[in-house]
């Protein structure tokens, strides 16, 4: 999964030692997604990709995440870990809130449920106006 916004706050690095006796470093970063209806979402960094993966405050990036969930005692936590941080241009982010998912898309669908292209290669067939309006307005009153 992908989201684009702009990084809002720069947290502070944690570490520590592991009951393994391994050592963890994590650094978190909050970011706000663009568009009408902005969204706020921190995601997190583990190990020595802190180390190659910078992001600044104020800027905007598209950040790759693997969002896992997991329960502890009867509650459910996610988590959002970044692989790839990629700086972008404002002007060419994306108007759909900045989450996307990388999944094949389904064909649009038009009103009525008919999908908008016909998977068969044929010519869809013509479908009668739903309100009996002659109108070129789509309002239905």
């Amino acid at each position: 999964m992908e989201i684009e916004g702009k990084i809002i706050m720069d947290l502070p690095e944690e570490g520590g030692t592991s009951k393994a006796g391994n050592v963890w470093r994590k650094k978190s970063y909050v970011l706000e997604t663009l568009g009408q209806y902005p969204r706020k979402a921190k995601f997190d960094i583990f190990g020595d990709r802190i180390d190659t993966l910078r992001a600044e405050v104020g800027k905007t990036y598209r950040v790759s995440v693997d969002v896992e969930s997991r329960e502890f005692n009867g509650r459910w936590y996610t988590d959002l870990r970044a692989f790839s941080i990629q700086e972008t241009n404002v002007a060419n982010g994306p108007q759909d809130g900045g989450f996307t998912q990388q999944a094949p898309q389904q064909p649009a669908q038009q009103f009525g449920g008919a999908p908008a292209q016909n998977p068969f290669g044929a010519a869809p067939a013509a479908s009668a106006d739903p309100f009996g309006s002659s109108d070129s307005d789509d309002l239905p009153f």
